[in-house]
């Protein structure tokens, strides 16, 4: 896994190619970076406050392609992106292209295929951190794919945030992409069911908002003790045991239901220490939960 650093880059010319809300970001940041950039787009409006603001305008898609060495692809989907690139494979030749479109891992082998069979370096990827924080540090890309091709555009790259490498497989960044979004969900789910909860007590969700995020820090901590233990297939009891949770959430869904509030979250994570449980895992620290949803993927 590479992660891009803070040396100073030199600018170097960039196509984006799709400018609905998150292209638009990507071509801005680009921009303020000192990339020449051009842009390109089905409605050429679309690029009319970019122009002003410096960058290119590409008629065509070969025109947006020829521009550059390094072409950023951000479109709805890999269909959309096939049928517009198809055409200018021989321009793209030599290239690195970077699709930020939305889709699968198979829809990334694909597409990963076709470019080496074109000659074009490909690199797949998915911005984590939505639109609001492209071209600061915080924003999360993650590509995976070429090697050289992130490795010679590290300094047009930096531009959108901070963008990691995940290896050479063209399919891990939508697995992560997936994987994160499951996540960020996974948290939210709680912190909504939290909201109701203080909020039936009549606490403004501001107030717990803030005492939320400073408890954050032990859960992201937890995540990372975890991920070893589970690498280790070791499940120790320090953060509490199966049960010692299972009985900690029956207290959850009680006072959810004393409170009038729906129980769906809670019930959720009550079922999953249920199954730990059952498959022997009650005196075992919770990260062995991962067995319990492991274990359904076999019975898909």
């Amino acid at each position: 896994m590479t992660m891009l650093d803070d040396e100073n880059h030199e600018p170097s010319a960039v196509s984006v190619i799709g400018l609905g809300q998150m292209g638009t970001r990507l071509a801005e940041a680009f921009l303020g970076a000192g990339h020449r950039t051009t842009v390109w787009n089905r409605t050429p409006a679309r690029a009319d406050a970019l122009v002003e603001r410096g960058a290119a305008r590409a008629a065509t898609v070969e025109a947006a392609v020829a521009a550059s060495p390094l072409v950023v692809v951000c479109l709805p989907d890999y269909p959309i992106g096939e049928r517009l690139l198809g055409p200018v494979a021989d321009v793209l030749r030599g290239r690195v292209l970077v699709n930020l479109s939305s889709g699968t891992p198979q829809d990334a082998a694909r597409m990963a295929g076709w470019a080496a069979g074109h000659g074009v370096r490909y690199l797949d990827g998915a911005a984590m951190s939505g639109t609001r924080l492209v071209g600061r540090p915080a924003a999360l890309f993650v590509l995976s794919g070429s090697q050289e091709g992130f490795s010679t555009h590290r300094g047009a790259l930096a531009s959108l945030g901070n963008a990691v490498h995940l290896g050479t497989d063209p399919a891990l960044a939508a697995v992560y992409d997936t994987a994160l979004f499951g996540l960020a969900w996974g948290a939210l789910a709680g912190f909504y069911h939290s909201v109701a909860l203080v909020g039936a007590a009549d606490v403004d969700p501001t107030d717990f908002a803030a005492v939320a995020k400073g408890h954050m820090p032990f859960v992201t901590s937890l995540m990372v003790d975890h991920a070893l233990q589970i690498e280790d297939g070791r499940f120790p009891d320090d953060d509490g045991s199966v049960e010692v949770h299972r009985a900690a959430m029956d207290h959850l869904l009680h006072t959810s239901r004393s409170q009038g509030i729906g129980t769906d979250v809670p019930g959720l994570f009550q079922e999953l220490l249920r199954r730990a449980a059952a498959d022997g895992h009650g005196a075992s620290g919770i990260a062995s939960v991962v067995e319990a949803i492991s274990r359904g993927k076999r019975n898909v």
